[in-house]
Parts: structure tokens; sequence; C-alpha cells
């Protein structure tokens, strides 16, 4: 009899013991899921307060320096057709004559003519399509040209003023791409992480993620 008083007293603190350990698991499960929460918010507190610095700082430099005003003459190395009109105003036909020299000059890899035509559209012109993707070119040409800290800036200035362009997940990426050359893994993981989790069916998703698995 004692021995089944016995037996039966050990069942039940391993019952007990079982259900403290499976609590343990899920606690530690539920910590876990926490943790992950909170490193995914401060990656888009991260990705929000960059674009807001740079703002800041934009909005800075703006009311510190003059634009300088763009003339004919500072474009004369460029070698475009004479029928150019650089007049910097809201005139279709240079618009399109710009841009189109812009795309020629990059397509020829003269990447020099190419960032100088782009910047001159973006400080000249206004246009819904034509703008957002000269920011983006701005900021490709000066990541392979190894500027890095301004190809940044392009690619912020893509991202703020432009939230919604097709191009934006892709310029995230492109950040990440900034970090990596820059050796800071971390922070190129974060950012690859960001643009997989916040744009899964994009293009840019797909790069990120195989970036991601090249760097474990």
């Amino acid at each position: 009899m004692k021995k089944v008083i016995l037996f039966f007293l050990i069942s039940i603190l391993s019952i007990d013991q079982l259900q403290a350990d499976e609590n343990k698991d899920v606690q530690a499960d539920l910590l876990f899921l926490k943790i992950q929460e909170l490193e995914i918010e401060i990656a888009d507190l991260r990705n929000q307060i960059e674009s807001q610095e740079y703002l800041i700082n934009k909005l800075i430099d703006e009311s510190v320096d003059s634009k300088p005003e763009v003339t004919d003459d500072g474009l004369e190395d460029l070698a475009i057709d004479s029928n150019i009109r650089f007049k910097g105003i809201e005139d279709t036909k240079s618009k399109d004559e710009v841009y189109k020299s812009a795309i020629n000059a990059l397509e020829e890899q003269n990447f020099d003519r190419a960032l100088l035509l782009f910047k001159y559209f973006v400080e000249s012109f206004t246009d819904e399509e034509k703008t957002p993707l000269s920011f983006f070119w701005l900021g490709e040409i000066s990541m392979i040209q190894n500027n890095f800290e301004q190809s940044n800036n392009y690619f912020m200035e893509l991202i703020s003023s432009f939230p919604s362009h097709y191009r934006i997940p892709l310029a995230h990426k492109k950040i990440g791409d900034i970090y990596l050359k820059n050796n800071d893994i971390v922070m190129a993981k974060e950012k690859y992480n960001y643009v997989v989790r916040e744009y899964p069916d994009n293009t840019a998703s797909s790069l990120a993620l195989q970036l991601l698995k090249n760097m474990e």
C-alpha cells in the first residue's frame, strides 16, 4: 500500500514538473517573440528617424545656403546638342531633352556627364515620374563612383520625397548595399531584413534575401 501511495505521489510530482517545464518553454517562446517584435519596431523607427533626419538637415542647409543659379555656361563641358535649352523653366521640350540626354549618357556609361545632367534636371524641373527616377540614378551613379555618402543622400531624397514611388524598395536595398560596402554588416542586415519584411513581393526583396543568405 505504501508503495502504491509513493508511486502515486511521484507521478503527481512528475506531472507537476512537466507542466512547470512546459510553462517555462511557453514563457521563453513568448519572450523570444516579444524580442523579435521589439527588434522589428526598432528597425522601423530607425528608418523613420533616418528620413526625418535627412529632411531636417536638408531644411537647415537650404536655410543657410542659397542655391546658385544654373546657367548654360556651367554645362558647356557636357557637349550637349545645341538645340537643348537649359533655361531651368517648366518647359516640356527642355525637360524631355535634358532627361533624354541624361539617359543616353548613362547608357554610354559616361557617368560624369549623366550625373551633371540628372542633377541639373532635379534642380531645374519637376516631373512626377522623371524626378524620382533622376534621384534614383543620381544615387546609383554616385555609388558606382564610390561616393557613398552622396549616394545615400540621393536615395534618402527619393525615399523622403516620393514614398509611394515604385523604386522605393530598391532604394532601401541600395542603402543596405552602401552599409555593406562600408563594412557595416549589422546595419546592412537590418536594412535588407527591412526590405524583405516590408516589400515581400518586390524584386528588391528577392535581391535582399539572397544577400542575407550570402552573409550567413
